[in-house]
């Protein structure tokens, strides 16, 4: 296997090097520098917009190709020694038909938006996007060729405003809230300008013309060059904060006396860029905690672990270095942390992520080849991840991953090698190895039956990818060892050998047409664990539809069998999923499937039926509701084995663009048929919870939040009953020097 691997890696970088990819050519476009300080107001008429750059979209990229678009959008862009400016007029035949609300910011996707983006290393790796709605709400996020990361937050300024003519937007975003190259000469970076048009179809303009057949979005970009007095200034930001909770709960549940416990949690985050692209991190009793509450996910029958996504600022930070297909870092892991320290950035073609944290408890995930279980120690550990990705020619990378985690009588070791190489405009290949060490203390090992000595494994993945305008395929190989390891990553299964293929035909259409994108997806997947007993194998036929009135729509036929407890058992089912929004009022979606499925508790096969119906009502500019219901009912062949329910319900009201109140409700309902259970077990379970928030943002770490949320449980001989309740206030500032 070593062998193999250094093979493979030798024989991928000889590709990249053999087969030179050059992005287009553009002629850079000078950005002028002023020196007065403009006022954000929403109103371009200051003497200095005329000095600037003066910029207009003319293509519309989607869904149409390249053609004209529908409105006109003219853009302006100077730069100071500490801030980049961008006002844009997006002018609008009908401006009562603008989709614009108040809303917190990086909610602002389905109305009226315009957006830039720069690659600051004009290298086509990362690329930072700001966002802004008719009345200046903000998004931001950095995209790499892993994807996008919309939980990066940054300071900056912006403000809009609706006119008769359409609407206006002011931007300021200051280089020190980018990173950028270290030189004293003049920079050129890739940059581009969208702006959403969302009518009967959702029009995408562009400055640029973009090429289908090009996957590489930014290797198409235009350039800007200038920035040569760009100064990210001291770039030192102190966030002290501090939170309060008083918390509520019952000794013993449903009839305890209740137990009240006050905590206070005052702690500081430093951040220091001592470079434009380098940053260190550090944090003392840091503020880790969030007060939005993961969506409920329905959790019965489940084979593997649930994954949730990251929100919390600190990890953050950075966060695309440590990217990979295999997610060998997943923060989520780390659930109450102490202490932390982090170092990001990126030096020439050379980036790099260190950070260690010490939490308080220590969260495990013990994968197999059908299932995973999950355990909290009550005990201390000590994480750490070393990050290093060096760019190869024009797009290509070849990275390195190092994570520990060390606590009593406990390690998880882990070491990996990583590659993407991009052989040409439409083929790339991805290829990831890693290796581990683990060691558990006895008792756990005994109570999960795993082995009480030193274990060792590896992951090994690797995808082949061609992608064009009509057609594309991938072909891929994935396994992974039984006894690899990666505690402070995500991956819930171990233990197989995956082959799978996938086909793509598309097809694309100007608007005006009864569609404007439709494909089909044929895939082949088969996996088998270490000894060559069959997991899982199908055929999938996945078909796609977008069209008027903002619809889609995708159809899965599935043909297959699945391997559980030594059964085989057939896996032949049909998913949708679809979604409407003909207008920015309210936006609808249904999703389900029916089929055959596992009974993963008591090895039997079954049918299941599953519907997730939702809607989100804007009622106005400031008020928003969110209603999400997922049912799913399986039987076997006794008949009914259980019925499940969970709801959520979100509903905001938006004073202004820094305050709302916001209220979480949600709501989960099992009902066991206890007669087809090869084991006893009550046959209900309930649980509510309810969160009502108030929350004043000046930035994302300048914050007041102020709020109450308590959770109840039921079953079937006990009636649904309070269980807990907490009142939590938190304060947050961002001293920027």
């Amino acid at each position: 296997m070593k062998k193999m691997s250094r093979f493979v890696v030798f024989m991928l970088m000889g590709i990249a090097c053999c087969w030179g990819v050059s992005a287009a050519e553009t002629v850079p476009l000078a950005i002028p520098t002023i020196s007065a300080r403009i006022n954000l107001d929403g109103v371009l008429d200051e003497g200095f917009w005329q000095d600037a750059l003066k910029l207009e979209l003319n293509y519309e990229i989607s869904p149409g190709e390249n053609t004209q678009p529908p409105v006109r959008t003219e853009v302006f862009i100077a730069s100071t020694g500490s801030d980049i400016y961008i006002g844009i007029m997006a002018h609008d035949p009908d401006p009562s038909t603008i989709r614009s609300h108040l809303t917190d910011r990086d909610t602002v996707f389905d109305d009226d938006w315009v957006s830039i983006s720069f690659d600051t290393f004009n290298d086509h790796r990362r690329l930072y996007t700001f966002y802004c709605n008719p009345y200046g709400i903000q998004a931001d996020l950095i995209e790499t060729n892993a994807g996008q990361n919309l939980s990066w937050d940054t300071i900056w300024a912006s403000t809009g405003r609706i006119t008769k003519q359409g609407y206006v937007v002011e931007m300021s975003i200051p280089f020190s809230s980018l990173r950028f190259q270290r030189q004293k000469d003049e920079q050129v970076w890739g940059f581009d300008i969208l702006r959403q048009y969302p009518r009967n179809l959702n029009h995408i303009t562009s400055f640029i013309q973009r090429d289908r057949n090009n996957f590489c979005y930014m290797c198409q970009m235009a350039k800007l060059i200038g920035f040569k007095d760009a100064k990210p200034g001291k770039n030192i930001e102190l966030d002290p904060s501090i939170s309060t909770l008083s918390t509520q709960e019952r000794e013993t549940f449903p009839a305890g006396e209740w137990e009240t416990k006050n905590k206070l949690d005052p702690g500081i985050t430093a951040r220091w860029g001592f470079s434009p692209n380098m940053t260190l991190a550090a944090a003392v009793n840091p503020d880790f905690s969030q007060v939005e509450a993961d969506v409920a996910q329905l959790d019965i029958n489940t084979q593997f672990a649930l994954y949730y996504p990251e929100k919390r600022p600190f990890f953050l930070e950075g966060s695309n270095i440590f990217e990979t297909r295999l997610a060998g870092v997943y923060t989520r892991t780390l659930a109450d942390p102490a202490w932390g320290v982090k170092l990001t950035g990126k030096q020439g073609a050379n980036s790099i992520g260190i950070y260690s944290v010490q939490d308080e408890i220590t969260n495990l995930v013990f994968p197999h080849s059908y299932w995973s279980d999950s355990t909290s120690l009550d005990t201390k550990s000590i994480g750490s991840v070393l990050r290093y990705r060096r760019d190869i020619g024009r797009i290509s990378t070849l990275g390195f991953l190092v994570t520990d985690r060390e606590g009593e009588d406990y390690y998880n070791r882990m070491l990996g090698l990583d590659a993407y190489f991009r052989v040409t405009r439409r083929k790339h290949i991805n290829f990831q190895f890693m290796t581990s060490q683990s060691h558990y203390p006895g008792q756990v090992a005994a109570d999960f039956n795993q082995p009480e000595e030193k274990i060792g494994g590896t992951a090994l993945d690797v995808i082949f990818q061609h992608e064009s305008r009509n057609i594309g395929y991938w072909v891929s190989y994935q396994q992974i060892t039984p006894d690899f390891r990666a505690d402070l990553g995500f991956i819930p299964q171990v233990g197989f050998r995956n082959v799978s293929a996938q086909f793509i035909l598309a097809s694309w259409q100007n608007p005006g047409h009864w569609y404007t994108f439709m494909n089909i997806m044929p895939t082949v997947e088969y996996e088998v664990d270490f000894n060559d007993q069959l997991i899982y194998k199908s055929f999938k036929f996945i078909y796609n539809y977008r069209g008027p009135l903002q619809s889609s729509l995708i159809l899965v036929g599935v043909l297959g069998q699945r391997t559980f407890l030594g059964n085989q058992f057939d896996t032949n089912s049909l998913y949708f999923y679809s979604s409407l929004q003909p207008s920015g009022t309210f936006k609808l979606w249904l999703n389900g499937s029916y089929g055959d499925y596992i009974d993963f508790t008591n090895a039997q096969p079954g049918t299941r039926l599953t519907l997730n119906p939702g809607i989100l009502i804007k009622a106005g500019r400031h008020f928003s509701i969110n209603l999400d219901h997922a049912f799913e009912r399986f039987n076997v062949p006794n008949g009914r084995l259980y019925t499940a329910n969970v709801s959520n319900a979100q509903l905001i009201y938006q004073f202004n663009p820094r305050a709302f109140l916001r209220t979480i409700l949600q709501y989960v309902d099992y009902d066991y048929n206890v007669e087809n259970y090869l084991y006893p077990r009550d046959p209900r379970f309930k649980h509510l919870f309810s969160q009502v928030l108030f929350s004043y943002k000046i930035n994302p770490q300048t914050v007041l939040f102020l709020g109450y949320s308590d959770d109840y449980y039921g079953f079937s001989i006990i009636p649904v009953t309070q269980n807990n309740r907490t009142l939590f206030l938190k304060i947050g500032y961002a001293l920027v020097l």
